[in-house]
């Protein structure tokens, strides 16, 4: 189990304003594909702009101990040696994922098909997160596992010896479940096919192209059918890792809300299936112009500039989550700031996140003063417009990286400062976060405890 930490108290002041063209690191999802598939290819992949966060580096360390060669390069570059198809060894240690649930779920796709058995764990906030949701469709090839009540961490997972096909139809959206099926049914014979009603993401399905698999996307009767042909040699490739859209999200943000505030942040991955926030903050009147939008390895890209904004509040569309899942907390804190009522449903995913997502952002928002509504799918939130947030509050991050840099961002444009109690998970996805908001001009400083 991973040793407890000590806590990291950060505190947010309102800031005159915020200015600067900056980068953000390398998207996390991208980032954790990349080294899985790597290690799955045979030869030596190349990976440029890793994001060197604690989640993504517990993924480099569980594929090392599975038998791949991580090399680091220099900033952000790493080779890996993969082992095959088929060729992850049986490791002689605990998987420890640490704070992430993309991690340990998409490596559990990786074993499932191979004869190994593997023990998962990671800390107290992953261990308390629903595994059964990917266990369940991985129990279909043939993989055994045995773990805590509801299928939760530390568990150990065999894979299956003869594994087969599967087709499996999806009754979440989640797109760490596809892709673990997906990374299943590489070493699986004939061809395994994910159903999904509403799309997600789709970066696995891009990169598995890259690295030479056969991969299959097409209308079905009850959304869309993704499917890998099974048995597939995947050869190295080079990976160049685009900044990551939800750690793109705080600073323009909180150039949104802070006056006087210009920010542009370059480079950023801006694929269909992620890109819902900046829709919806168009919607809601904010100043945001993309620019030298272009291609970069199969992924577009560009460069997204921020310009303080009246916000209005609005209905967002429910079937638009699965494209933002990750930003509706920081999309919650500009809706305290825009003028009017702002409806969010759809959202039940969020309680089984790194905290009650839904939960936490309803007692944070109130503690700040601002008037809102818990649904069991979402939230209501009724904003004052700029400068309208008391603040003035402590806030229970809840070892949640998300929670604590909303409220972060939050703090730089309410009243009164805003207190986050733990800021060490931060560094799970956006390591040096404080530091760039600080180069912007934003007001954050450590409390002693």
């Amino acid at each position: 189990m991973t040793t407890a930490h000590a806590a990291a108290p950060l505190r947010a002041r309102a800031s005159r304003s915020l200015t600067g063209r900056i980068g953000v690191p390398g998207d996390k999802s991208i980032s954790h594909r990349a080294l899985i598939l790597g290690a799955m290819a045979t030869g030596e992949t190349a990976i440029t702009g890793l994001l060197e966060g604690e989640d993504v580096l517990r993924t480099a360390d569980a594929m090392t101990a599975l038998g791949a060669i991580m090399t680091r390069a220099g900033e952000g570059a790493w080779r890996v040696s993969g082992v095959g198809t088929g060729g992850l060894s049986e490791p002689d240690r605990v998987l420890d994922h640490g704070n992430s649930g993309t991690g340990v779920r998409l490596v559990m796709g990786a074993v499932a098909t191979t004869p190994i058995a593997c023990t998962f764990t990671g800390d107290a906030s992953l261990c308390r997160r629903p595994m059964g949701r990917v266990l369940e469709p991985l129990s279909r090839f043939g993989t055994e596992s045995m773990g805590r009540a509801g299928g939760r961490l530390p568990l150990t997972l065999r894979g299956a010896a003869n594994p087969m096909p599967v087709v499996y139809a999806s009754p979440v959206a989640s797109a760490q479940v596809k892709s673990a099926i997906l990374l299943a049914g590489l070493n699986a014979p004939g061809r395994t096919t994910v159903i999904e009603r509403e799309s997600t993401r789709d970066h696995t399905e891009r990169m598995l192209r890259a690295f030479g698999a056969r991969v299959d996307v097409e209308p079905h009767e009850d959304g869309t059918a993704v499917t890998v042909t099974g048995e597939a040699e995947l050869s190295a490739t080079a990976i160049a890792v685009p900044g990551d859209p939800s750690s793109a999200a705080f600073p323009l943000a909180a150039a949104l809300i802070v006056p006087d505030s210009d920010v542009t942040v370059e480079g950023v991955l801006l694929n269909p299936t992620r890109a819902g926030l900046y829709e919806t903050l168009r919607e809601m009147g904010a100043s945001l112009d993309i620019l030298d939008a272009r291609d970069a390895g199969g992924e577009p890209v560009a460069s997204l500039r921020a310009r303080f904004s009246a916000l209005k509040g609005i209905e967002v569309p429910p079937e638009r989550a699965p494209s933002m899942i990750d930003e509706y907390p920081i999309l919650a804190v500009l809706a305290a700031f825009a003028e009017g009522r702002t409806v969010m449903r759809g959202l039940k995913e969020l309680r089984v996140k790194e905290s009650d997502r839904l939960a936490a952002m309803a007692r944070g928002l109130a503690a700040c003063g601002v008037a809102v509504t818990e649904l069991e799918d979402g939230l209501i939130i009724e904003g004052g417009g700029p400068g309208s947030m008391p603040g003035g509050v402590g806030i229970a991050t809840e070892m949640d990286h998300r929670i604590a840099m909303s409220f972060l961002v939050a703090g730089l444009a309410a009243r009164a400062p805003v207190t986050v109690d733990d800021s060490a998970f931060i560094a799970t996805s956006f390591p040096g976060f404080s530091e760039l908001m600080t180069r912007l001009g934003g007001s954050l400083e450590r409390v002693n405890r």
